[in-house]
C-alpha cells in the first residue's frame, strides 16, 4: 500500500479507508472562501455495495490499494456458480453467477477472463470488451419500409435478445459488445 494524499484521490482510485475497501466513484474539489481546500468524494464500498461521501483535506494522508489482476480461464457453470481456472497456477476458483453480474450471459467454455484479486480475494472481473455469438433466431425483414435505417429482433445462442440490422439472418455470427449487449458488425 502506497500513501496518497486527499486532493490525490480521482474517479477510480481505489483506497482503505475507515477498515474498508472503497473506489471513488465522484470527486469534486473545493477551494471555499474560509479555510482550507479539500476534496469531496463520494465512496463506494467495494465489498458490499454502500456509499458514503467524505470530504479529504489536501494534507490528509489515505492508503491506496493496487489490486492484483490475473488472467482467468472460464470452465462451466453448475447452478449458480461459475468455475475459473487460473491460468498461471490452474488453481480453480468458484464465483457466484450474482459476482459476475449481467454479463455473465456472455461467458462461453474456455473465454479468458480477467479477475482483480485483493489479498487473494476475488473482487472484480472484466470479460472481453466483444464476443462472437450465433443468431439463433431473427424477424423477418419488413418490404416498402422508410429509408431511414431500421432494426429487428434477434434470439442469439445465449438467449440474449438484442436488436439487429435487417440484413442479418439466422445461423449468422455476430459480434455483440458486452458492455451493453449491442450488436457491433458480423463476424469475418
Amino acid at each position: 500500500m502506497s500513501k496518497i494524499t486527499g486532493n490525490e484521490i480521482s474517479p477510480g482510485t481505489m483506497i482503505e479507508y475507515d477498515g474498508g475497501l472503497w473506489i471513488a466513484v465522484k470527486t469534486q474539489k473545493v477551494k471555499p472562501g474560509k479555510g482550507g481546500a479539500y476534496n469531496q468524494v463520494e465512496l463506494k464500498n467495494v465489498i458490499n455495495g454502500t456509499k458514503l461521501n467524505q470530504r479529504f483535506r489536501s494534507d490528509e494522508a489515505v492508503d491506496e490499494i493496487n489490486l492484483e489482476k490475473k488472467d482467468f480461464q472460464f470452465l462451466y457453470a453448475s447452478g449458480d456458480m461459475l468455475t475459473f481456472m487460473d491460468m498461471v497456477t490452474y488453481e480453480q476458483i468458484e464465483l457466484a453467477a450474482d459476482f459476475v453480474g449481467d454479463q455473465a450471459v456472455f461467458l462461453q467454455d474456455g473465454m479468458k477472463t480477467l479477475v482483480q484479486m485483493y489479498e487473494d480475494r476475488p473482487i472484480g472481473i472484466k470479460l472481453p470488451v466483444q464476443v462472437t455469438l450465433t443468431v439463433t433466431e431473427a424477424d423477418p425483414v419488413m418490404k416498402g419500409g422508410t429509408a431511414a435505417p431500421s432494426y429487428k429482433s434477434a434470439v442469439l445462442e445465449n438467449g440474449l435478445k438484442i436488436q439487429v440490422p435487417p440484413f442479418i439472418s439466422a445461423g449468422e455470427k455476430i459480434i455483440v459488445a458486452t458492455e451493453d449487449s449491442s450488436y457491433v458488425r458480423r463476424a469475418e
